[in-house]
């Protein structure tokens, strides 16, 4: 039976309500970090590198301190270390196992930092881990805040729902973050360790999640969310597990197969699932339809967006360093040969990763597979939003083409007209022209001058779009519109519509 840490409770989640009044007290928020450090040593600490940090830190006063306690992991006079975390007493703190004695001096046992996940400062206990001192990490280790949960915190979409499901929660950060947009969290985790971290953490911002120690879905059998958040155990390799934050103990890429193909069943009507996911690319085989097929056949639109393509070899020293392993180690190296020779078994020529985006709905399921490898800035979890929106909107008109040829359009604000010139042999040539979106994921189409004519049209006081193409086809010499150069048309203004570039009015 899966177990809620909440009922028990710990010393460290006890201690929680004075280490709050201490972090408030001495200002230890995001933003007083920024303010204290300076941003060229603020970007210091997240290279891992200490030296930067300890300098400025010294002469922050407390803040200060709790920086070199709390970040660096350095040790610290026990009457300084006392005086900072005032009402915490430090004996309290050693046995809840935020602290240790280090002979004389005071350490911090875990990593506690500030992050603003947009609702203001909130707190993140985890593990410590290698980045400012070589450590090896156990099998459960409770990861922190990484680049791939803060890239899952801004690719979540924060529309007001009812229920969240964070599914693997580790210390929590995920289910802090969406508890600001949700009216219930639920979060799960195979880790006991990482629910203990997990409980503290949402004790010290004082927030209410339901907490279950489990196996992948099976906590929450027969339950519905409105949505899914998950950052899984993904990583693909052998069927082993080493650290429990990354290895599933599925061969190559069966956690993302699990999740994927599961978390369709726990969504309520017009719920919603954002998640973290990889996958490899097999020989012969399109990586698209490798993720298709794990998706049930009906009941899902599903939008999976590849972020990046990884060489295996490239791929298998990532995950090394990430274990606080030295690639040039024989031991390292007895790993990686095992780790290279299970791809080269399955035929793997690469591994996919990425987000994939699933909305519920009644009707057969479709999917959108792309490739998003360009910058971008903005946050993603608002264009899947969107996508969403667009999504059901050009299934209405899949089902009734009269809504598209009733309908007026409009470009996006940010739609911009690109034309690429080079030099040829009588001056400029022009080898391409496209409409760049100047927001969101900065999708970018290729057009005609025919499509260029259509969408200079397209105003919310204007012709409907049926109309628009009439003029488009005189304009040409057609005496009519034929149901070609409509189709055509209709296939070229709902793609700019699925990406954003231009919009139903």
């Amino acid at each position: 039976m899966p177990t809620n840490p909440t009922t028990t409770g710990s010393l460290l989640t006890a201690l929680c309500p004075d280490l709050r009044s201490a972090l408030i007290r001495v200002g230890y928020t995001a933003d007083t970090l920024v303010e204290a450090l300076g941003p060229d040593v603020h970007a210091a600490l997240s290279r891992s590198e200490p030296v930067p940090v300890r300098r400025a830190a010294r002469g922050a006063g407390e803040l200060g301190t709790l920086i070199r306690l709390l970040l660096l992991g350095d040790p610290l006079p026990e009457r300084a270390v006392a005086q900072t975390l005032a009402p915490v007493r430090v004996d309290d703190a050693v046995a809840a196992g935020l602290l240790v004695r280090d002979g004389d001096e005071i350490r911090a046992a875990l990593d506690l930092r500030p992050l603003d996940t947009g609702a203001g400062t909130r707190w993140i206990l985890s593990d410590l881990d290698d980045s400012m001192r070589r450590r090896t990490l156990t099998e459960d280790h409770v990861l922190g805040v990484g680049h791939a949960s803060l890239s899952l915190l801004r690719a979540t979409p924060t529309v007001p729902v009812g229920t969240v499901l964070d599914l693997g929660t580790g210390c929590g950060v995920q289910a802090v973050h969406v508890a600001g947009h949700a009216g219930r969290v639920t979060a799960t985790d195979v880790n006991a360790r990482a629910l203990w971290l997990a409980q503290a953490t949402a004790a010290l911002n004082e927030l209410d999640i339901e907490l279950l120690e489990g196996s992948w879905f099976e906590p929450v059998a027969g339950r519905r969310f409105d949505q899914i958040v998950a950052n899984p155990p993904f990583v693909v390799g052998p069927a082993r597990v080493e650290h429990t934050y990354r290895d599933s103990g599925l061969a190559l890429d069966g956690a993302s197969e699990l999740v994927i193909g599961q978390a369709p069943e726990l969504l309520a009507p017009g719920g919603t699932a954002a998640m973290l996911a990889a996958w490899v690319h097999v020989e012969g085989q399109d990586w698209r339809q490798r993720v298709s097929s794990w998706l049930p056949a009906r009941g899902v639109d599903a939008w999976v967006v590849q972020r990046d393509v990884a060489d295996p070899a490239l791929y298998v020293g990532t995950w090394l360093r990430d274990a606080g392993l030295d690639p040039r180690d024989p031991a390292a190296q007895e790993r990686a040969e095992a780790w290279l020779a299970a791809f080269d078994a399955a035929g793997v020529e690469g591994i996919g990763f990425g987000f994939v985006y699933l909305h519920a709905i009644n009707g057969p399921t479709e999917l959108l597979a792309e490739d998003l490898t360009h910058g971008f800035d903005d946050p993603l979890g608002d264009e899947a939003a969107a996508y969403f929106a667009r999504s059901s909107w050009l299934r209405a008109v899949a089902a009734d083409e009269n809504l598209a040829w009733t309908s007026r359009f409009a470009p996006s604000p940010a739609t911009a007209l690109e034309r690429v010139y080079l030099p040829g042999e009588h001056g400029w040539a022009e080898q391409v022209a496209r409409l760049h979106r100047g927001d969101g994921p900065r999708w970018q189409h290729e057009v005609d001058e025919s499509t260029i004519a259509l969408v200079a049209g397209m105003r919310p006081d204007g012709l409907p779009l049926y109309e628009l193409i009439e003029l488009l086809a005189l304009a040409t010499g057609a005496e009519e519109v034929s149901p070609e150069f409509a189709g055509q048309a209709l296939g070229v203004v709902t793609g700019l519509v699925r990406h954003g570039l231009v919009r139903p009015v």
